[in-house]
């Protein structure tokens, strides 16, 4: 899908870059990621939600950076949908897959995430943070 399908389909909507909401929603990305560090040896289900809203909020942030923003009623999925142009295939897998958990833990089930899941998910969004970080700096 292009940038153009995502918003004739009502995935995205235009709007004009406005790099306070860039900065805004990156600043919200590592806080998030910081928390989920410090609530990892109390809750990792919790850590592991925080660390998906991490990398929710620096995608966001790229999304303002390239002119666009979710739109719609899922827009956990237009995100998803988004980071699929900008990102490898593995990676945007591993994205949906946390969404769909992150979605489990907070509505469904507690303790349905490991140890190891909830440090992956930590890695994970240190990792995309640092990697949008890199591609905020090149726009």
């Amino acid at each position: 899908m292009t940038l153009d399908e995502l918003e004739r389909e009502g995935y995205t909507k235009r709007l004009p870059a406005d790099k306070k909401k860039v900065e805004d929603a990156f600043n919200l990305a590592k806080r998030d990621i910081k928390v989920a560090k410090s609530v990892f040896g109390e809750d990792v289900d919790w850590a592991f939600s925080i660390a998906y809203n991490a990398m929710l909020q620096a995608i966001r942030a790229l999304m303002f950076s390239k002119g666009y923003r979710p739109y719609g009623r899922n827009q956990h999925i237009s995100v998803v949908m988004f980071a699929e142009l900008f990102f490898k295939k593995e990676d945007v897998i591993v994205l949906d897959r946390m969404r769909r958990k992150r979605h489990a833990t907070i509505y469904d089930t507690a303790g349905i995430i490991s140890e190891k899941e909830a440090e992956n998910a930590v890695e994970r969004a240190e990792k995309l943070i640092r990697e949008i970080e890199r591609m905020l700096k090149g726009d």
